[in-house]
């Protein structure tokens, strides 16, 4: 044996617990950098085929009712950006604070603030997400997060930075 970890697949997603302070901040930037993909097949397959969600006033359980979720998400929230800063972890849970920016299909701009508290089984799949989220009108001269479509350049600042 190698002593290395096996490679992801579909049911086994590292890190996994239990996490450290570097394992636990990794976990947070690869899931900003899933949800900047915008791809709910690539983010579905983060979460237990029976992860359990509370999304704002939504409650969403299993991948197949995430994936439909997120497919609405994105087709309301256009020219999404995130960023996810980690807040606190245990042995399988980490809780974050995100800020994005969004703007819907008449053009107003928004910055949605929020907290987000998972938990995670044992191969590293998220199998609980609660999510509290509160949207503040912006002018798009205010925008913060002005990358190109996709993952956050690793230069960008993130929220302490930007004092968010």
């Amino acid at each position: 044996a190698s002593g290395r970890p096996p490679p992801a697949t579909a049911e086994y997603k590292p890190p996994v617990p239990p996490f450290n302070n570097k394992t636990a901040i990794e976990k947070v930037r690869m899931a900003e950098d899933a949800w900047n993909s915008q791809d709910p097949d690539r983010v579905k397959m983060a979460y237990t085929t029976d992860s359990v969600w509370r999304n704002r006033d939504t409650f969403v359980k299993g991948r197949d009712a995430i994936q439909s979720f997120l497919h609405g998400k994105w087709e309301r929230e256009l020219e999404y950006r995130l960023i996810k800063e980690i807040w606190a972890y245990t042995e399988n849970r980490i809780a974050v604070r995100f800020a994005y920016e969004y703007h819907n299909k008449d053009g107003q701009w928004f910055r949605a603030y929020g907290n987000e508290n998972w938990e995670f089984d044992e191969n590293g799949l998220m199998a609980f997400r609660h999510a509290s989220i509160n949207d503040v009108s912006i002018e798009e001269k205010d925008r913060k997060f002005r990358w190109s479509s996709g993952k956050r350049p690793s230069d960008h600042p993130g929220l302490s930075d930007l004092g968010l």
